[in-house]
């Protein structure tokens, strides 16, 4: 390894609390969009393009949901100059960083009802769809396959139905 991959990581191990300089915010990752450019969405909702420098392409990975702290100080300038990507991930969040921030209350209020609560009522609200079905028995109330579309079917060589066989 690197010495400058060993450390990021290094930084990043002894680090578990996370103070924010001036100009650096939270921001949550909502789409990876290639060529190390990510889209972010602030605490206030607003979405923008950011940076991913490339120090962290094989150090640190991150996924759709995970929060990242931005370096947005140059943010008005960089759009107001016409450039998409208006800020620079400076660190990536983990796990125990971000409840650390949850906790010491610097945690932003838009980032406090988090993804995973509103997709477990979505299926307590499905799981009531199919109790509701009469069908249901053989089913274990399971939701229903969906269509496998990656597969093509295979031909069928021969045919399930009787006919052309009492010649």
């Amino acid at each position: 390894m690197k010495a400058g991959r060993k450390n990021l990581r290094r930084a990043c191990d002894e680090g578990a609390a996370v103070t924010l300089a001036e100009g650096e915010s939270i921001m949550q990752v909502l789409t990876l969009r290639g060529s190390n450019v990510i889209e972010v969405m602030d605490g206030e909702g607003v979405k923008s393009l950011a940076l991913f420098p490339a120090k962290f392409q094989k150090s640190f990975w991150i996924k759709s949901g995970s929060f990242v702290v931005v370096d947005a100080s140059g943010r008005e300038q960089a759009l107001e100059s016409g450039s998409k990507i208006a800020c620079v991930v400076s660190q990536v969040l983990f796990h125990e960083q971000v409840r650390a921030l949850q906790k010491s209350g610097n945690w932003p209020v838009i980032f406090k009802s988090t993804p995973n609560e509103g997709s477990e009522t979505g299926t307590q609200a499905q799981t009531a769809q199919i109790d509701e079905e009469p069908d249901s028995d053989e089913d274990d109330d399971l939701p229903p396959l969906e269509a496998n579309t990656n597969r093509n079917r295979p031909y069928e060589l021969y045919s399930d139905s009787d006919s052309g066989s009492d010649s």
